[in-house]
């Protein structure tokens, strides 16, 4: 594995997500063995092999005439069983560039890193990964695979791509809802800094599409808590605006706009049926990941 892509994999966030997995909340087509529920069943589903019982598989799969020869679990897979797909899609526009003074990264970085850590975790439980980057439309497509080369393959994509373009969540969701093959998890990485309106037709799209959506917003510190107390010049990332302000006078307004923004997105999210988790980039992305892993499991069973 390459030097320069290793800092997206923190031994210590990997260390949190161990033995845990993602779930499929909806029927996805696919599943190892009645981890995730399958729209395909019947009389036609031919058996194809074995596979060694793993922790949370489900024990109508075992095969009791091979344990009864082996003293050992193996559940029968059969030709209709195929690994589920997760598709990672991270927003790389201007704005996830930014780095507040309390951070120790920017959120494109931060988010770089969920990728690569739900990436490592999905493959080692063998589903399929697929990534695409976005900004104002789909800039990189990496097909799905479930073998372990697909991780060398996504973190050379991660070291490459940069963030310089608008933002259009809308159209740039709309645009990968209709690439997207068979139903599968769909993870949204972005700060979802948009029209919210646009925002949720893209989410929406998704869901109707019959994927398994979640949103991952990444945030700055500062962008939550408008830590600053002297006069400055605040610049746009994505727009050549210069302001000249006092942040004691405009502090109230903001944080009370971000939280309406915020509270806004969480209810749009919640009344479609997708998934909402935010992540701060000053905060343990190993220890949120496993919560919230921790927690869907709870409801996916």
């Amino acid at each position: 594995m390459a030097e320069n892509s290793r800092k997206y994999l923190d031994p210590q966030n990997l260390a949190k997500l161990r033995g845990l997995r993602l779930r499929a909340r909806t029927v996805v087509e696919g599943y190892i063995a009645g981890m995730h529920r399958s729209p395909y069943h019947g009389f036609s589903v031919e058996f194809a092999q074995h596979r060694e019982y793993a922790p949370g598989d489900d024990l109508r799969y075992v095969d009791w005439k091979v344990y009864g020869r082996t003293d050992k679990f193996y559940l029968k897979q059969f030709e209709e069983e195929t690994n589920q797909i997760c598709y990672l899609l991270l927003d790389i526009s201007a704005s996830m560039g930014y780095q507040g003074p309390a951070a120790p990264m920017s959120k494109l970085e931060f988010a770089k890193c969920v990728v690569a850590s739900l990436a490592y975790l999905v493959l080692q439980q063998q589903d399929a990964v697929c990534m695409a980057t976005f900004d104002s439309q789909a800039r990189s497509f990496l097909r799905a695979a479930g073998h372990l080369a697909q991780l060398e393959n996504l973190l050379s994509e991660l070291e490459n791509a940069c963030g310089k373009e608008k933002t259009a969540l809308g159209p740039a969701l709309h645009e990968l809802a209709e690439r997207l093959g068979k139903r599968g998890i769909v993870l949204v990485v972005s700060d979802f800094f948009d029209q919210l309106d646009s925002v949720l037709w893209g989410l929406r799209h998704l869901r109707h599409r019959r994927h398994d959506v979640i949103a991952v917003q990444v945030l700055d510190p500062a962008e939550l808590e408008f830590p600053f107390h002297q006069l400055a010049m605040f610049r746009g990332v994505e727009e050549e605006i210069r302001v000249v302000a006092d942040p004691r006078a405009v502090r109230r307004a903001y944080l009370a706009g971000v939280n309406k923004f915020l509270r806004e997105l969480k209810a749009g999210c919640r009344a479609h049926g997708i998934d909402y988790l935010q992540m701060r980039t000053d905060r343990p992305l190993g220890l949120a990941l496993a919560n919230y892993l921790a927690h869907r499991a709870r409801f996916s069973r």
